[in-house]
């Protein structure tokens, strides 16, 4: 009964892990998006401050370097914004990891203890089938007429 109830453990620790893996794999996505959302950012502010060198060199007349401006000004602070959350991406990922080794450890030792009890059993099955070929080897030596009889 105790095996069954570990190996119904085993069990639930194996599929505790997978899910563990599955939320690490997650938190890595989400990182990896984070930073080409970041790159896309960083690309179109480019584009714009090129517009506004272009235009500023062909005549641009200043409510339209104004707009410009404006623009740019408000995508540094959205990029400003995005390097801030950064750490919370990484401390999550971070977090999924710590947790994916901590269920990766629990399955391990269940593993562990499962196989030692097998070893264990295998060894007391072993000790008693010994038992019973040295008993029967005393019983039959008992049974054999003895030669100086």
């Amino acid at each position: 009964m105790a095996d069954h109830a570990l190996h119904l453990l085993l069990e639930k620790a194996q599929e505790d892990e997978k899910q563990a893996q599955l939320s690490v794999s997650e938190a890595q996505q989400a990182l990896d998006g984070y930073y080409h959302q970041l790159e896309q950012i960083e690309q179109y502010r480019l584009e714009y401050c090129r517009q506004m060198s272009d235009r500023g060199q062909s005549g641009l007349s200043a409510s339209a370097f104004g707009h410009l401006n404006k623009f740019i000004v408000q995508l540094d602070e959205t990029l400003a914004k995005q390097r801030g959350a950064e750490h919370q991406f990484k401390d999550h990922l971070e977090q999924c990891r710590q947790a994916w080794q901590q269920t990766r450890q629990h399955r391990q030792s269940l593993e562990w203890l499962i196989e030692k009890r097998a070893r264990e059993e295998a060894e007391r099955a072993h000790y008693q089938e010994q038992r019973q070929m040295d008993e029967m080897a005393a019983i039959i030596a008992r049974r054999r007429p003895s030669p100086f009889s």
